[in-house]
C-alpha cells in the first residue's frame, strides 16, 4: 500500500486530513514525542492533540504490520506455486489482517488433520470429482481408491469428505458469511458449571442467562468471561445452524439431483459442526474480549487522567492519617513544600484502643504545627479515623478541615524501592501517611511514584491484556505531567522520567547533578547534563520550568526556539521579561495584533497565540479547572441517611454501568447511569469524571448489605 493510500486511510478513520497524517508521521519517523508534536508543532499539524497523534501513530504501526504481514502471506503461497493475479489483488486490498489470514488459510502448511491423512493416502481427486457433482454414483468411482491404505469405498468417501469439510471451512467467502451471520444473529449463553465455586453468588446473575451477541455490552463480556475463567460458568455461541448451511449449499450444491450432493451435503454439515463453528465462536469471543478490554482500558485511562490532574493543594500544611485497627493510624506531618516533619502512631480503634492518648497526641499535632487539612486514607478503619478527627477538631483551637483522600497504590508505593530511597528509616506504614499527605498537596508529582496499574480507578483491570493496560496508562501519565510541567528544581526522578525525551538514566542524572551543584537557575545548565542530547533537550525543555530563574522564560512552557518571538512580543508591547504575568502585561499583551506579529517574525498565528497565552499566564495550571477536593468537618453515618436527602459528595470511580460517589458514609454511593441526568446517556464518562464533587440525592438505602443507591436527577418539586 502506497503512503498516500495510507495516509487516505488513516485520515478517513480519524476524521482528519490527509496532510495531517503525513506531517504527524514524519514528524515521528525524525524522533519527536507525542507530547512535543501536540505542544510545540501545532502549525504543522493543525492543533492534533496527543490523542489523535497518537492514534495516527498507532494505526500506522498497524499499516506497516499489516504490510508486512501482506509481503509474507505472498512470498509463502508463491513458494507453493499458487500463486495467481486475482489472490495478489485481494491481499494487497484488504485493510485487518483478519482478511489476510482469511485470504492465506486455504494455503497454510496445516498440522496433521483428518484432511490432510486424506490427502496422504491419494484421496484429493475424488473430493475433486464429487464437487463435480456428475451423474454416476459416487460408489462406483471411489473403487479406483481402494488400496491397502484404503480398504473400502466408505473410507474412502469418508477421507474425500474430510477434505471437502476443511476445504470448505477455509474458503474466505464462507467465513465471511458466516461470520456476518453469526454476528447479526447468535446469542451468547452462559450456565452454571459449579455452583459451590461461586460462594458469594457473585456470578448467579449468569447461571441461566442469554442475549444476542450484537447487543452485549463490554462489562458483561468481561464478567462472562472470568466465571468461564474460575470455573463457575460455562459459555456457548448458538447461531442460526439451517440458515448458515443454506448459505454453504447455496456455493457448494450446484447440482441438488447428482447423487453426489447428498455426500457434499454431510461434508457441510460436518465442516461447519467441526471446524467453522468452533472457529467463528473462538473468534468473536476473542473479538467480544478484545472491545470489552479496549472499553476497560479507556475507562481505566480516562479515570487516571482525572485522577492525576486533580488540583494540588497549595501552601498547605497537611497532616496524613493513614487508618487502621490493630496496628494504630500513622500520622505523617507534611510542611507546604512537601518536606515531612514528624511521624506518629496513635490508636483510637479497637480491638485495643487508647481514645484519650490518641486524641491528645492528635492535639498536641495541631498545636505544634499550622496544620491546615487533614487528609485520610480512605482503606481500613477510613470512616471510623474520620469519625475520631471530626470529634477530636472540636476540641481544637485550629479551624482545619479533613478531606478523604483515595489511599489506592499507597501500599504499593510505601513497599518501593522509590520510597525506600526517599524515607530509608521509615516503615511501610509509616510512608504510606506521607504518600496519603503529599497526594493532597501535589496529586500528580505523588501518584507518578507508583506503577499506574496499581491506582485502581478502573473496572476488571486484572482481567484485561495487561501490556495494553501498561501501555494505555503510561501514555496517559506521560501526556499529564506534560501538559501541567515539571519544576525542574524540586521534581523526583518519578516525575521527570515522564517528562517528554527523557528516560529514567537522564532523569535520575539530572537530580544527581542537583543535588551536587544545587539548584538550576537557567534551563542552558541542562545542556551539561549527561546522556541529555541536542535531540533530548529539544523535546525536552519546554516542559521543564525553572522558578526564579536568571531569565523569566525559563519558568514558562515557552519553548527556547520561541524566546525571539516572546522577547519581540514584549519589545512590541513595551514591557520586559520581569512583567511576564502581570496585569499590566495582560493588558499591552492584548492590544497586539496577532496577524501582524506572525508576518513579522514569519512563524504561525497559532505559535503567536500560544506564546502571547503563556506571556499573560505563565503559571496557569490546567488542573486549576478541575474541582478542589471536598473539605469537611463533621462527618454523616448510615443511620443519618433518609430518601430524599440532598448531599454532595466526591465521584471516586466511573464505570460502564454508572458512578461511585463518596457520601461521607461507610460505602461510597452508587449512581446507575439512568440517573445521572434526564435524557440518554451513552456513558457514565459524558456526564461525570473521576473527582467531580456533585449534588446527589439519596434514592434508596440497604441497611443490611450497607449500600447506598443514589441519583443526581433533583426531585420535582410538589
Amino acid at each position: 500500500m502506497e503512503n498516500e493510500v495510507i495516509n487516505k486511510l488513516i485520515a478517513s478513520e480519524l476524521q482528519i486530513r490527509p496532510n495531517q497524517v503525513k506531517q504527524v508521521i514524519a514528524l515521528l519517523e525524525e524522533g519527536n514525542t507525542v507530547p512535543f508534536i501536540a505542544r510545540y508543532r501545532k502549525e504543522v499539524t493543525g492543533s492534533l492533540d496527543e490523542v489523535q497523534i497518537k492514534g495516527i501513530e498507532d494505526r500506522h504501526q498497524y499499516i506497516q504490520q499489516l504490510e508486512k504481514r501482506k509481503e509474507e502471506v505472498i512470498r509463502l503461497i508463491d513458494e507453493q506455486g499458487k500463486l495467481t493475479e486475482k489472490l495478489i489483488a485481494d491481499i494487497q486490498k484488504a485493510t485487518v489482517l483478519k482478511k489476510v489470514e482469511d485470504l492465506y488459510r486455504p494455503y497454510k502448511q496445516k498440522r496433521k488433520t483428518r484432511a490432510t491423512v486424506a490427502k496422504a493416502k491419494g484421496l484429493e481427486p475424488l473430493a475433486d470429482w464429487l464437487l463435480l457433482q456428475k451423474s454416476e454414483y459416487a460408489t462406483g468411482y471411489a473403487q479406483k481408491f481402494i488400496t491397502e491404505e484404503v480398504p473400502s469405498v466408505e473410507e474412502a468417501l469418508q477421507g474425500a469428505c474430510d477434505i471437502l469439510a476443511e476445504r470448505f471451512a477455509d474458503d474466505p467467502s464462507i467465513r465471511e458469511q458466516i461470520r456476518k451471520i453469526t454476528w447479526k444473529q447468535a446469542k451468547i449463553l452462559t450456565a452454571v458449571k459449579d455452583q459451590e465455586k461461586d460462594e458469594k453468588a457473585v456470578f448467579e446473575n449468569y447461571y441461566d442467562y442469554s442475549e444476542p451477541v450484537i447487543k452485549i455490552v463490554p462489562h458483561r463480556t468481561l464478567a462472562i468471561n472470568r466465571g468461564e475463567k474460575e470455573g463457575i460458568l460455562k459459555v456457548s455461541i448458538v447461531s442460526s445452524v439451517e440458515q448458515i448451511h443454506q448459505v454453504m449449499r447455496h456455493k457448494w450444491i450446484t447440482k441438488s439431483n447428482s447423487p453426489a450432493a447428498k455426500i457434499i451435503e454431510e461434508a457441510i454439515v460436518d465442516s461447519y459442526k467441526r471446524l467453522l463453528e468452533p472457529s467463528i465462536e473462538r473468534e468473536i469471543r476473542t473479538e467480544l474480549t478484545e472491545k470489552a478490554e479496549n472499553q476497560a482500558i479507556h475507562i481505566f485511562s480516562e479515570n487516571l487522567r482525572n485522577l492525576l490532574l486533580q488540583p494540588p493543594m497549595k501552601g498547605k500544611y497537611v497532616l496524613g492519617l493513614d487508618p487502621a485497627y490493630r496496628t494504630g493510624c500513622k500520622l505523617a506531618v507534611v510542611d507546604d513544600t512537601g518536606k515531612m516533619l514528624e511521624i506518629s502512631v496513635i490508636y483510637p480503634h479497637p480491638p485495643k484502643p487508647k481514645l484519650t492518648e490518641a486524641k491528645q497526641i492528635f492535639l498536641d499535632i495541631l498545636k505544634r504545627y499550622p496544620i491546615d487539612i487533614i487528609a485520610i486514607g480512605n482503606g481500613t478503619a477510613s470512616r471510623e479515623s474520620e469519625s475520631f478527627v471530626a470529634e477530636t477538631l472540636k476540641d481544637s483551637d485550629r479551624n482545619a478541615a479533613y478531606v478523604i483522600v483515595n489511599e489506592a497504590g499507597a501500599s504499593v508505593y510505601s513497599a518501593s524501592e522509590v520510597a525506600r530511597d526517599e524515607f530509608p528509616d521509615l516503615q511501610v506504614e509509616q510512608r504510606s501517611a506521607v504518600s496519603i499527605a503529599r497526594r493532597l498537596q501535589d496529586p500528580l508529582a505523588e501518584l507518578v511514584k507508583i506503577e499506574p496499574k496499581a491506582v485502581g480507578v478502573g473496572q476488571y483491570q486484572h482481567d484485561v491484556s495487561q501490556k495494553k493496560l501498561v501501555e494505555s496508562l503510561d501514555f496517559i501519565v506521560e501526556t499529564a505531567v506534560n501538559q501541567v510541567g515539571v519544576d525542574v528544581n524540586t521534581a523526583s526522578v518519578s516525575l521527570l522520567q515522564h517528562v517528554s525525551g527523557l528516560s529514567k538514566t537522564v532523569a535520575e542524572n539530572i537530580v544527581h547533578t542537583r543535588g551536587e551543584n544545587g539548584r538550576f537557575t537557567a534551563r542552558t545548565q541542562l545542556k551539561k547534563i549527561p546522556r541529555l542530547g541536542a535531540k533530548t533537550y529539544e523535546q525536552a525543555i519546554g516542559f521543564l520550568r525553572i522558578s526564579n530563574a536568571k531569565n523569566p522564560l525559563d519558568a514558562t512552557g515557552i519553548h527556547p526556539e520561541s524566546y525571539a518571538l516572546a522577547k519581540g512580543i514584549l519589545e512590541k508591547a513595551g514591557l520586559t521579561t520581569k512583567l511576564i504575568g502581570t496585569q499590566e502585561a495582560e493588558k499591552a499583551i492584548t492590544a497586539l495584533d496577532v496577524s501582524e506579529i506572525a508576518n513579522e517574525f514569519e512563524v504561525g498565528e497559532i505559535t503567536v497565540n500560544d506564546v502571547i497565552d503563556m506571556l499573560m499566564k505563565p503559571s496557569r495550571d490546567p488542573r486549576d479547572a478541575f474541582p478542589q477536593p471536598l473539605l469537611k468537618q463533621d462527618v454523616l453515618k448510615m443511620a443519618d441517611l433518609k430518601v430524599g436527602m440532598e448531599l454532595q459528595g466526591t465521584v471516586r470511580n466511573v464505570v460502564d454501568f454508572g458512578a461511585f460517589v463518596d457520601i461521607g458514609v461507610k460505602q461510597d454511593g452508587m449512581v446507575h447511569i439512568s440517573k445521572l441526568k434526564k435524557g440518554f446517556v451513552k456513558h457514565p464518562l459524558d456526564v461525570v469524571s473521576l473527582g467531580d464533587i456533585v449534588t446527589v440525592w439519596v434514592d434508596q438505602i440497604d441497611e443490611k448489605k450497607g449500600r447506598v443507591a443514589l441519583t443526581m436527577l433533583a426531585p420535582e418539586v410538589k
